[in-house]
């Protein structure tokens, strides 16, 4: 896990950490502190920007489990990873728990459990990439509308849809953990979040929703998420999806 930080309640900064707008990607990750919370946040242009999710290595058939073996894989095809991040909650054997579309292939269906932790805490969500857009979009809907994605992962809950929170958020609730997340905002952008300590759904689904203006955004992961760019990495434990930008 991130090493917790905690900042003075109410400070507002953003610290640029990569930004590579000289060549084809668009991509910034930037350190953002809202509420008294460290948060890594990555600006993701789905016009323009190569983003892409990872789970079974073609040469082997096993899962990649790191960010460094996804980097590996790129590297081959002459590519160079600028950030990566987990995708949704996985099962025993590095197994998305939820629907996983790869190139336009589904390798895991949609999962439609009604109980068995925060996965099922409906309304949850697809977060998918169709040419050059991308969506937030709850489960059934997204079954009714057959959008045919090029990427998807399911996870759950949902954190913000069409600018409203969870109805079983709570603000005051005491649930803290360290959290990810990811955003379709207003600017039609992507934003991929990782809190650097813990927070609740509630605070955590106000940051996407009125810091980072996305009115549609879907919880990834709790405890485990982490994330890497060219410098750094914060994995600790081994992942199934894994949602890279590279060029």
């Amino acid at each position: 896990m991130s090493p917790h930080l905690w900042l003075r309640s109410g400070t507002a900064a953003v610290l640029t950490l990569l930004f590579c707008s000289a060549c084809s990607s668009a991509l910034k990750v930037e350190k953002v502190v809202s509420d008294g919370m460290l948060y890594t946040v990555a600006e993701v242009n789905p016009a323009t920007d190569r983003l892409q999710l990872h789970w079974l290595n073609p040469t082997t058939e096993q899962p990649y489990r790191t960010f460094a073996q996804v980097g590996e894989r790129l590297s081959k095809e002459g590519q160079r990873l600028l950030f990566a991040t987990n995708s949704g909650i996985y099962a025993p054997g590095l197994r998305p728990l939820g629907l996983h579309v790869e190139d336009g292939r589904t390798l895991v269906n949609v999962n439609n459990a009604r109980s068995g932790g925060n996965f099922a805490l409906l309304p949850n969500g697809v977060f998918w990439i169709k040419g050059t857009q991308a969506g937030v979009t709850e489960t059934q809907r997204y079954q009714r509308l057959n959008l045919q994605p090029t990427y998807a992962s399911q996870s759950g809950p949902l954190l913000v849809a069409n600018g409203r929170l969870h109805p079983a958020f709570n603000k005051g609730s005491t649930s803290f953990k360290l959290r990810s997340g990811v955003g379709v905002c207003e600017d039609g952008r992507v934003r991929f979040a990782v809190s650097a300590g813990p927070v609740n759904f509630y605070s955590f689904a106000v940051f996407f929703r009125d810091r980072l203006k996305c009115p549609d955004a879907l919880y990834l992961d709790g405890s485990i998420s982490a994330y890497a760019t060219p410098e750094t990495s914060t994995q600790l434990a081994d992942f199934a999806g894994i949602w890279t930008v590279s060029r």
